[in-house]
């Protein structure tokens, strides 16, 4: 049988992925929020640095409403965001202090590894590769095929 190149590469790309969250909830973890786990980290890394609505939340990961509030509501409850009253029933999401300091904690760390991988792969190698990524991508989600 002949191996599949798409499946290698969803493969490793998922593996990336793994590690990288992984990666990042360890480090995080070890800075004190105790919550950071890779899918809080997921959820939160979608959200606008202003206001933001459940709505529109759930819209952007492909969610149901139901499910962005719960999530909304256990980041919360670990300190990273806060709900405020806003027009009629909605709620403005926005991110607390404590929730501003893990992101911008989070950017750090991620901009540390850049400057590993730069130095071990090369700026082009990496650019190279995004961009790869963005044309599979394109591909895969029907936009060439």
């Amino acid at each position: 049988m002949v191996e599949s190149q798409s499946l290698k590469l969803a493969l490793g790309a998922s593996q990336v992925n793994d590690l990288i969250s992984k990666y990042l909830s360890n480090a995080l973890k070890e800075k004190g929020y105790k919550f950071a786990s890779p899918s809080a980290l997921n959820f939160l890394s979608t959200l606008e640095c202003g206001v933001n609505y459940a709505s529109e939340i759930a819209r952007n990961l492909g969610v149901s409403r139901q499910m962005a509030a719960k999530t909304v509501k256990e980041l919360c409850l670990a300190g990273y965001l806060e709900q405020l009253d806003d027009v009629g029933k909605q709620k403005k999401i926005v991110f607390t202090q404590t929730g501003e300091l893990l992101m911008s904690d989070a950017r750090q760390l991620l901009a540390d590894m850049d400057k590993i991988l730069n130095q071990q792969l090369g700026n082009k190698a990496i650019e190279s590769t995004v961009n790869n990524l963005n044309k599979i991508q394109a591909l895969v989600s029907g936009k060439y095929l």
